[in-house]
């Protein structure tokens, strides 16, 4: 992951007191953004598979969804060593973007890997 131009705090005293805010490098956010989505699609897609091969239906899957974002925000929380405003503006971007994109490759491979399993 990219790593901000400052420091880990999101506002930094000066020599004589005023706060300054820090700066952060917009092509470091956009690759760790890059990541945290490409991340939560993948994942997203093997969680369909596993779900739908072992045979989920109705709420056991989207609670299996839900449990799954949660470990993947957890690992990428994790990955930056639990510093996020090192690597990220606010900690929404690790734990909500790219939910429901990732739910739409969840649902297409959950029913795909279903079918194939349980109806075919």
């Amino acid at each position: 992951m990219a790593v901000q131009s400052g420091s880990g705090s999101s506002e930094k005293k000066s020599s004589n007191g005023e706060n300054e805010l820090l700066t952060f490098n917009a092509e470091n956010m956009q690759s760790n953004m890059k990541i945290i989505y490409y991340s939560r699609t993948f994942l997203s897609i093997i969680g369909g598979v596993v779900a739908g091969i072992l045979g989920f239906t109705g709420l056991k899957g989207f609670v299996f969804y839900s449990l799954l974002m949660a470990f993947t925000s957890l690992g990428l929380i994790a990955k930056a060593k639990f510093s996020i405003h090192t690597y990220f503006d606010s900690w929404n971007r690790v734990l909500i973007d790219g939910f429901l994109s990732g739910l739409m490759s969840f649902v297409l491979f959950w029913t795909f890997a279903y079918d194939i399993a349980h109806i075919f």
